[in-house]
């Protein structure tokens, strides 16, 4: 029995070792790793630069918005292609009265002297004058008395020029050649410098004649004798003369000196503005007048005419200063 006990012995103190060697003691057996210091990420430090502008698409800068910036308006125009410049070609001259005005197409329809209709295009290469100052399109108006410089540009009529007078129906004058005069009833009949028609006026014992600086008579009112009327409505509707200011007799001579306004060699015309009264005058050119290559728009110059067939026949043409 006593090597029973023994055995038993052995055996139970091997079970209690393999026992012990399975378990894991906190104090002996768990390997302990050292702490990680874990740094924290540092921000990239903001950049002093200054930011790129932002560019428009033409690649100039956008200026920055500032509240105490004043608004800045811009033109509609001044965002549209630059248009081409007009063609080198020789302006021919044509008087008349706006008929049709359409601003949408950027025409108007010219009633010419002496009979017809003519359509012409302007635009913002077109310049504009009202006795003689700059004006623009909106100054233009249907019924005004108009001298336009055109040219062909490509099939269309384009006006490179248009000169205002003003138009006589509003402004109650007009200034043109006295067809016919019959004392007995009183009545004048003149064809207006730029109307195909002829208007009748009703000259009474109160209707003032001047010729130059004295007081005339209707006597002087002969056909061919070319006159400014100042005239008002009649109660029946007619126009009745306040004033006749006889301008030019027939054979008579006269000298005009200004500024030339337009020529027109095709047509043998030269349009004055006088420096004395600033009124434009159509100057013919004799077939026998031979002027000089600088007799331009803006050349000062003076022409002696003589007044005969209704209209000023320039019998010399001296330039005073040449064109600008």
């Amino acid at each position: 029995m006593g090597w029973v006990r023994l055995v038993l012995a052995v055996v139970a103190g091997s079970t209690l070792a393999c026992s012990a060697g399975a378990q894991v003691t906190p104090s002996q057996n768990v390997v302990s790793t050292p702490p990680v210091s874990i740094e924290p990420i540092s921000k990239a430090p903001a950049s002093t630069a200054p930011p790129s502008p932002e560019l428009t698409p033409s690649g100039k800068p956008i200026p920055p918005s500032n509240e105490n910036t004043p608004d800045i308006t811009i033109d509609p125009a001044s965002l549209l292609p630059d248009l081409p410049p007009l063609p080198p070609e020789k302006a021919s001259l044509i008087g008349g009265t706006i008929g049709k005005l359409d601003r949408v197409r950027d025409q108007i329809m010219v009633q010419v002297f002496g009979g017809g209709k003519i359509k012409i295009a302007f635009d913002t290469r077109t310049h504009i004058y009202h006795d003689g100052v700059e004006a623009s399109t909106s100054d233009l108006k249907p019924g005004d008395r108009v001298y336009v410089d055109t040219i062909l540009d490509g099939s269309t009529v384009f006006a490179r020029s248009i000169r205002l007078r003003g138009a006589n129906t509003v402004a109650g004058e007009s200034q043109g050649i006295i067809t016919n005069y019959r004392a007995d009833k009183g009545e004048l009949q003149l064809r207006d410098a730029l109307s195909p028609h002829t208007i009748k006026i009703r000259v009474t014992p109160q209707t003032k004649i001047i010729h130059g600086d004295r007081v005339s008579s209707s006597s002087e009112l002969s056909s061919g004798t070319l006159v400014a009327v100042k005239f008002g409505p009649r109660q029946d509707g007619g126009e009745v003369a306040r004033e006749v200011s006889v301008l030019a007799v027939p054979g008579a001579s006269f000298t005009f000196g200004g500024i030339v306004t337009a020529v027109d060699l095709r047509l043998g015309l030269i349009v004055l503005t006088s420096s004395s009264d600033h009124k434009s005058y159509e100057i013919y050119l004799d077939p026998s007048v031979t002027i000089a290559d600088d007799v331009r728009p803006s050349a000062d110059i003076t022409v002696l005419t003589r007044f005969q067939d209704n209209k000023y026949v320039a019998r010399s043409v001296t330039v005073n200063f040449p064109a600008k």
